[in-house]
């Protein structure tokens, strides 16, 4: 994996300590390419699948290498046309992929990616895998779950705190390959980064086991290889109950 300088990258995955198979996919990538890599920056991408062991590991895996490869292949300068278009394609794959095997009919996934440009974070997000920005310390999620719960907290029924801890927490309201459309959360302008930032991608393996502040205090004081073995470890002392993934890429 080529990592310019300016920023140290490290990422992991884990099928955790209940499930059999890893439904997880994630990917960094920047393109060889002085001149590609001047308009198009590092993207880095989370996928959590469902539908079934094999269903929801083929969609996390479509949607991971597709959006890859359109960010990487597509020739257009703008990071967040980039993307979007690279979500729409991985969702179709998705689609036509269960269309031609109906035994994996209803297989989604989550995805959470970012671009890096010079010193501006651009980044799309669809279901509850989390991007973390943090900063001086202290965590601040950029990114809003689209779940069951999180709904029930928008309209008053239950509390922040309350949520964490829901039976339901996990029920998505939308992914990519399920339906003919899904919806998608993107900032309307680029996040300026600062020396020192932390970004974390992650799944719920993680982030469902693991608070806020425990997220924050571990990425900050370690180096993001560090960071990513010490926090799969915590979240597998906790019982693991589903697959872990992240990547933590902190701004020298």
């Amino acid at each position: 994996m080529q990592v310019r300088k300016g920023v140290a990258v490290a990422g992991i995955s884990d099928v955790g300590c209940q499930r059999t198979n890893n439904e997880d996919s994630y990917a960094y990538w920047e393109s060889a390419s002085d001149s590609e890599y001047e308009q198009k920056g590092r993207l880095a991408v989370v996928a959590d699948g469902m539908g079934g062991h094999e269903g929801g590991q083929e969609a996390s895996s479509i949607a991971v290498q597709t959006i890859q490869q359109v960010y990487a292949e597509t020739p257009d300068s703008d990071p967040g046309s980039l993307m979007a278009e690279a979500f729409r394609a991985a969702h179709q794959r998705i689609h036509r992929y269960a269309t031609e095997h109906p035994q994996l009919r209803g297989m989604g996934t989550t995805a959470t990616a970012i671009v890096l440009l010079g010193k501006q974070l651009y980044f799309l997000h669809v279901g509850d895998s989390r991007l973390y920005l943090v900063r001086g310390g202290k965590a601040s999620r950029l990114t809003h779950d689209h779940s069951y719960v999180s709904r029930l907290v928008e309209f008053g029924v239950i509390t922040a705190e309350e949520a964490e801890f829901h039976p339901q927490r996990h029920i998505l309201t939308t992914a990519l390959g399920v339906g003919p459309e899904f919806s998608s959360d993107m900032p309307e302008r680029p996040i300026a980064l600062e020396p020192g930032d932390i970004l974390l991608l992650c799944t719920d393996g993680l982030w469902g086991v693991v608070s806020d502040e425990e997220l924050a205090q571990v990425v900050s004081e370690n180096t993001p290889s560090q960071a990513c073995r010490m926090l799969l470890d915590l979240a597998k002392k906790r019982g693991g109950p589903d697959n872990i993934t992240l990547q933590v890429l902190r701004i020298d």
